[in-house]
């Protein structure tokens, strides 16, 4: 399809046509809308009007794009096998639904040569309207003194049951001044919840009571729960358990101070 007839439906559209049946969701966004909320240093190098789309990870994920991707390719060297898959997920859409066009791909994992992310996947989410991110400026009266608290997106249906994966964007595709900005819905309207949401996270983020501040439609399955429980080096040898990999495989050295790596992915 040619860059002068794609728009923000059909984009979608083809997206979600690829990428539902694999437990993804897709959100579009105007890189204005992101880049407006954000320093200079952060934000995408693209102008305002061009569409981009947020990918998030549903429960439904790990056992519908996840387990048949280990199953039919395997893990590829020592790189995380959900990124692995992920990726693959991605790129396959964008080659198999926009041929020649000038798509950016954009992964949680990445970091530009500064160390900075590539996108803040929680602010991307957010003005897309996929999610809430409730962060410490949200609690009135802050029960934290100085401290530093991270914020959290809450989605809708999931509460805290998925991920941000990746954002998409068509640098040829122009968003028009029609298309209005959403509204994120606040699943965690009260100054306690949202209090009890943001000391789970930070304090508690091991027992991902932070997942269930509302209740949701779906949550991770048992396998699943083992697979992100796991710190990262753990996981490729519960893989090799499942039959996923070769036991004379050699477990990488990966470091297992995984805070950021358990939240982000799981």
């Amino acid at each position: 399809m040619a860059a002068a007839s794609l728009n923000v439906e059909n984009v979608t559209g083809l997206l979600q046509d690829c990428l539902s049946k694999l437990g993804f969701e897709v959100y579009p966004l105007k890189v204005g809308w992101y880049n407006s909320v954000l320093s200079p240093s952060l934000r995408l190098p693209f102008p305002d009007d061009s569409l981009a789309v947020v990918v998030l990870s549903t429960p439904a994920m790990f056992e519908q794009a996840f387990l048949p991707f280990m199953e039919q390719r395997g893990c590829q060297g020592l790189s995380d096998p959900i990124d692995q898959c992920v990726k693959h997920c991605a790129t396959s859409a964008v080659s198999q639904c926009f041929p020649g066009q000038n798509v950016d791909v954009r992964y949680d994992y990445e970091l530009l040569p500064s160390r900075k992310p590539k996108f803040l996947a929680q602010t991307a989410a957010h003005v897309s309207g996929a999610a809430f991110y409730y962060q410490q400026s949200d609690v009135t009266d802050q029960p934290w003194a100085e401290k530093k608290m991270f914020g959290v997106c809450v989605h809708p249906r999931f509460g805290g049951w998925f991920a941000i994966r990746a954002l998409l964007v068509f640098e040829d595709v122009v968003v028009g001044s029609e298309v209005v900005q959403p509204v994120p819905p606040d699943c965690v309207p009260t100054r306690e919840g949202r209090i009890q949401l943001l000391e789970s996270f930070n304090f508690h983020w091991q027992d991902w009571s932070y997942r269930n501040i509302i209740c949701p439609v779906q949550t991770y399955s048992q396998k699943q729960r083992d697979y992100f429980s796991a710190r990262p080096a753990e996981r490729f040898a519960l893989l090799r358990t499942w039959g996923f990999l070769p036991k004379e495989d050699h477990q990488p050295d990966i470091s297992s101070d995984a805070q950021s790596e358990m939240i982000t992915h799981g």
